[in-house]
């Protein structure tokens, strides 16, 4: 599943279930369901919390910094194997 990146001020779906923690996340996520994080309010801290709880299974997340949170959770995603990256080059030796 492609993550879901959302405004503080946008609607969210009644499926989605919230979780709080790392743990949270984790048994929600192994259950099936669809898990929803709020990340914190400063960048950097928006930005490593989002690659933490996407590598946990979470698929949802509200944030004021959208565009740079959904850079970095397609960047986890290439990184963890689950994306392919957009480009591609062979370097030569």
């Amino acid at each position: 599943m492609r993550p879901v990146v959302l405004a503080p001020d946008e609607r969210e779906q009644p499926t989605w279930t919230p979780a709080d923690t790392l743990l949270e996340v984790r048994e929600r996520a192994a259950d099936g369901v669809t898990v929803l994080v709020r990340l914190p309010a400063r960048l950097d801290a928006a930005l490593a919390a989002a690659a933490v709880f996407r590598r946990a299974g979470a698929g949802v997340f509200v944030t004021e910094h959208t565009d740079q949170v959904r850079l970095a959770l397609e960047m986890t995603d290439c990184l963890s194997g689950t994306r392919p990256p957009t480009l591609t080059r062979r370097g030569l030796a």
